[in-house]
């Protein structure tokens, strides 16, 4: 897990933890990802099963809305943020289109 750093702490941490961190940080971005991923292969069952059409771009707008928000919670670039969850709603179009 990463650690949080106190800039009024006395000792600095070195490059190599601070590396160290950025990497199980990436590691936990990844495990989000695969989880965000089997979710949504799930749904893709459901609609498969139901017969309903893979895009529903209600749900879109409001992945990207509650995105933006989540972004703004944690004064992050909302646009940035959005971005990646454009990416990560077509990676899981994609994969639902093939599955079909």
């Amino acid at each position: 897990m990463s650690r949080i750093y106190d800039s009024d702490a006395e000792e600095e941490p070195s490059l190599d933890e601070l590396r160290e961190d950025i990497e199980d940080i990436d590691r936990e971005i990844v495990d989000l990802i695969a989880r965000r991923t089997y979710v949504a292969d799930s749904i893709a069952q459901v609609k498969a099963d139901r017969d309903l059409p893979t895009t529903d771009e209600s749900q879109e707008e409001r992945v990207m809305e509650r995105a933006g928000r989540n972004a703004e919670h944690f004064d992050l670039d909302s646009n940035l943020v959005k971005a990646v969850f454009r990416l990560l709603i077509e990676l899981n179009k994609v994969e639902q289109r093939e599955s079909r």
